[in-house]
């Protein structure tokens, strides 16, 4: 696995410290890994279903 360093609004950071918090997800790491694998995965589906790309919010 690689080491990525992101910059993330602090009032996100605090939302994913109350996943972890609530038993959700045991680390901040896997909680945005799997917030990762979510964009990609409706990516994918995305572009099976039409032809156009999906926008995600800009920060």
């Amino acid at each position: 696995m690689e080491r990525v360093t992101l910059r993330i609004p602090k009032q996100q950071i605090e939302e994913v410290e109350q996943l972890v918090d609530s038993g959700e997800f045991p680390n901040r790491s896997e909680a945005i890994r799997s917030a990762v694998r979510e964009m990609i995965n409706e990516q994918n589906d995305g572009r099976h279903e039409q032809s156009g790309k999906r926008g995600w919010a800009k920060v």
